[in-house]
């Protein structure tokens, strides 16, 4: 089965537990109001990399399709949840979304 996802890679704030609060709190709530969210998914420990630097936070926000998740993120809530990314994210985001399939 096909789904269409977005994944967000948190870079390493100059303040993690600040970044966690505001995350936890006013984040999450906000981006849960997406329309068409299947699910959203956290790392729940530090991330550890294998190669290159490890982000702070992963965030995985599935949907049914591609065209779905585009429709999502041009809506007023989806738009809201990324205006709000530069009131914590502020070592920045690295946004990728793609088609998954099982294998």
């Amino acid at each position: 089965m096909s789904m269409a996802q977005l994944l967000v890679l948190y870079h390493t704030p100059a303040d993690p537990a600040a970044f966690d609060s505001y995350y936890h709190q006013t984040h999450i709530p906000l981006a849960q109001k997406i329309p068409g969210l299947r699910s959203f998914v956290i790392s729940g420990s530090p991330v550890q990399a294998l190669a290159g630097i490890a982000p702070h936070l992963i965030a995985i926000l599935t949907f049914d399709s591609l065209a779905e998740l585009n429709a999502a993120l041009a809506s007023p809530e989806g738009q809201a949840a990324a205006a709000d990314l530069s009131n914590f994210a502020s070592a920045g985001a690295t946004l990728l979304i793609y088609d998954s399939k099982a294998v």
